[in-house]
């Protein structure tokens, strides 16, 4: 019963990081789109960098510490991406840069968002294999 209501978890989990993921698209599209400053899009997003990036972690350490070793292995590149960016300090986006590097940023944030939605589907089918197989 253990990796039914781990897998449950981590879709509402996945489901809140591809929520997260949809509300920087639109802040990146607002800015393009003057609605919202340089400033206060940075003073937006910025907060949420790192809530973000521990979310992602304590999920992995849950598949760590209950033995989902192919749920593991699926979430450390973008752990490795993550941790990458927080020892370099480039994790913050900087309003006097935002526009020569939207680009980038919305590609980053694309990319997120299609892992968040493979990982939610993903954690969805090994939620349902979980809950069956612990009924029979």
């Amino acid at each position: 019963m253990g990796a039914g209501w781990l897998f449950l978890f981590a879709v509402f989990m996945a489901a809140g990081l591809l929520f997260g993921g949809i509300y920087f698209i639109i802040m990146f599209s607002d800015l393009e789109s003057d609605y919202v400053n340089p400033v206060d899009l940075c003073n937006r997003l910025n907060p949420l960098v790192i809530p973000e990036a521990a979310v992602h972690v304590f999920l992995a350490f849950l598949f760590l510490l209950s033995g989902q070793w192919m749920a593991l292995a699926w979430n450390v590149p973008l752990l490795a991406y993550n941790a990458n960016k927080l020892i370099n300090k480039n994790y913050t986006y900087d309003a006097t840069e935002i526009f020569r590097t939207i680009e980038a940023h919305k590609k980053e944030t694309f990319f997120r968002i299609g892992f968040y939605t493979l990982s939610f589907f993903y954690y969805l089918y090994r939620m349902i294999a979980a809950l069956v197989e612990d009924s029979d």
